[in-house]
């Protein structure tokens, strides 16, 4: 997925390849929120509510993008249709958000 996206002239990386695997969600959400990074997720319960205790605490997250887990957004056939869900989102500010993605109908 980060290699799509790359492709497209997104940069993005994966929670192992910042030393993160394992660690828990808000831990995650931390490091991402540290780093000006948007979370990209099938975990809606757990990113929803971190991100929902962070703004209530008076914090500040760049977004949250949510993939239901459905058969259409899994691997390896479900790369291409993400890339396009997360481009239809063009310049729109996800800042402080929990937005879920859906499925472009052209992809």
């Amino acid at each position: 997925m980060a290699e799509a996206l790359g492709a497209i002239s997104i940069d993005a990386t994966t929670v192992a390849a910042t030393g993160l695997a394992g660690a828990c969600d808000p831990e995650v959400f931390g490091a991402a929120v540290a780093g000006a990074d948007v979370v990209l997720t099938e975990n809606v319960g757990d990113y929803a509510r971190t991100a929902a205790e962070h703004r209530t605490a008076g914090g500040h997250h760049p977004g949250v993008l949510v993939v239901l887990s459905d058969r259409f957004f899994r691997r390896p056939a479900g790369i291409q249709p993400l890339v396009a869900a997360i481009q239809a989102l063009g310049g729109e500010d996800i800042q402080d958000r929990v937005v879920h993605l859906e499925r472009v109908n052209d992809a």
